[in-house]
């Protein structure tokens, strides 16, 4: 809608996660944040006190009954995975753009679907993936696609924190709400994140998993067969005592890529090792949603990124299910 003045924001939820979202959305004065919802009201009371310039935002208990009282162009939705489809199939239905957080939705036939509304009404739709804004992952994404470092031949990755006790009593336990453990929350940045810079697609995967007690998954490891004939194996650890630690490894026919804990070293083919202690520029998905409604940028993590983060943790759950048999990836 570009020259038709700000771009009208609702937020479908209004918790941690929402909250950090609005405050991206504030700094950026092309959006004007019109209305919030969350069943629970302190939320909504934490998120006015956090940012002063909604005290006056109108509210509400339930997103149904914002999406049809308040004008707006476009909804951020930061909720319980399981209530992710409905809200976004029901936001499209209202002709509004969305930025939905990860994961997209939690089943495959869900994924496909919404990305078929998507098409069907023409929004711009992104999934809050905000590592694919990150320059470091940027920089590994761009030198695999320039072929510069030939074909990706293997990739590791370990996620580990204390997710278990973390989350103990929350909804990402309760799997009504969160649609599964650590592989589906946090585990879902690292499987899109491998995917995104790597281009690859899966073939074949194989998965043990280990809920610890807990109606959800915690540990998992995976074993993956990618098209390219490439492998790869992924580590979650979600009782970890050591906290947050992760570690991207990518294998390639003329070099490696090491991505720890954010820091990158890049190994060329002769051995050389570079190391990137920072690297400049970045942004936020805020920002491209906005860029992309505007019609100034493409969208740089669209709905298939969250198909393809499915279609790879709904076949390891199979997997698991199946003593670890393969399955292969639709």
């Amino acid at each position: 809608m570009p020259g038709e003045g700000k771009v009208r924001v609702g937020f479908i939820g209004s918790g941690g996660n929402a909250r950090h979202h609005m405050g991206n959305v504030l700094k950026l004065s092309e959006f004007e944040i019109v209305a919030l919802n969350d069943p629970n009201s302190a939320m909504i009371a934490q998120a006015k006190r956090d940012y002063p310039a909604l005290e006056s935002v109108p509210a509400f208990a339930d997103y149904r009954d914002m999406l049809g009282s308040v004008e707006m162009d476009a909804v951020e939705i930061s909720t319980p995975h399981t209530l992710h489809y409905q809200q976004v199939m029901d936001s499209l239905d209202r002709g509004l753009h969305v930025l939905c957080e990860k994961p997209l939705v939690c089943s495959v036939a869900h994924a496909r679907e919404v990305i078929a509304k998507r098409d069907a009404t023409g929004k711009v739709c992104m999934v809050s993936y905000q590592r694919h804004f990150q320059p470091e992952f940027r920089y590994i994404r761009e030198k695999i696609a320039s072929g510069e470092f030939g074909a990706v031949t293997f990739v590791s990755a370990l996620q580990c924190q204390g997710w278990k006790r973390g989350t103990a009593g929350s909804w990402r336990q309760d799997p009504a709400l969160s649609g599964g453990g650590q592989l589906n929350d946090s585990g879902s940045h690292l499987l899109d994140i491998i995917l995104w810079i790597t281009g690859l697609h899966v073939s074949k995967v194989s998965a043990f998993i280990d809920n610890c007690g807990t109606p959800v998954d915690i540990n998992s490891a995976l074993s993956i067969t990618f098209k390219n004939g490439a492998q790869g194996n992924v580590s979650v650890v979600g009782d970890s005592a050591a906290g947050w630690h992760e570690d991207v490894t990518i294998w390639c026919e003329r070099g490696v890529f090491f991505m720890r804990n954010g820091k990158l070293q890049v190994c060329d083919q002769r051995g050389n090792r570079y190391t990137f202690d920072s690297m400049p520029g970045g942004s936020t998905p805020d920002r491209n949603f906005l860029d992309a409604i505007q019609g100034r940028d493409t969208v740089q993590s669209p709905f298939e990124c969250g198909l393809r983060v499915i279609e790879l943790t709904e076949s390891a759950w199979k997997s698991a299910a199946q003593g670890g048999a393969v399955v292969e990836v639709a």
